[in-house]
């Protein structure tokens, strides 16, 4: 009798790989369980998320409606890492509404809305001081984009982090006259993307 685990596949996923769950981020499916529920046999995706010591179970016939989705591809990567450079777009209103949309993006597990709410809350040192609330979105955020990029890139998340924070000292307000002349150009560019987007 082998030892070695069987890799099983359900709605496109398979045991052992790596996942985003929209409200948690990214954690790995470690196994697919049958249980029963009042009678009826369920299948269930058991997702486990190893840095918040944590594990969800997931009916397999509702991976699609939980959002459940694979890594994002290198090019996802590469959109929300430029969105990183972009000029930060923050609405004048409420802190309390804008928050509740931070949190949205957050949780939407979309990889290029999350870099949004981080290029929006990011304060360089020079900048005045974010409030708790903020600090704590800007790392809710910076720590679901830094985990997904070091499962995609399969680097340490460090290695990963520094990659945003390299992105980030590109951004117009920190960059120098020269380079933030042409950011605001590549920025004109984006503008357009973006009410096409809405």
């Amino acid at each position: 009798m082998s030892t070695a685990k069987k890799t099983v596949v359900r709605q496109g996923f398979k045991t052992g790989e790596f996942v985003v769950y929209p409200s948690h981020g990214v954690g790995q499916i470690t196994a697919i369980e049958e249980q029963e529920v009042a009678g009826f046999k369920l299948e269930l995706f058991v997702v486990s998320f190893a840095k918040d010591k944590m594990t969800l179970r997931v009916p397999t016939a509702k991976a699609a409606s939980v959002g459940l989705r694979k890594l994002a591809d290198t090019d996802i990567v590469g959109k929300a890492l430029s969105t990183l450079t972009g000029r930060a777009r923050v609405k004048r209103t409420m802190w309390s509404r804008r928050a509740q949309e931070y949190e949205a993006k957050i949780n939407s597990g979309d990889l290029v809305a999350i870099a949004e709410v981080v290029r929006d809350l990011y304060r360089s040192e020079a900048q005045p001081e974010q409030s708790y609330s903020e600090r704590q979105l800007y790392e809710a955020a910076i720590d679901r984009m830094t985990r997904e990029i070091s499962a995609v890139e399969e680097i340490t998340e460090t290695e990963a982090l520094k990659k945003i924070e390299g992105q980030l000292a590109k951004s117009p307000r920190r960059a120098g006259k020269g380079e933030a002349a042409e950011a605001a150009e590549a920025e004109e560019g984006d503008e357009d993307l973006q009410e096409e987007a809405a």
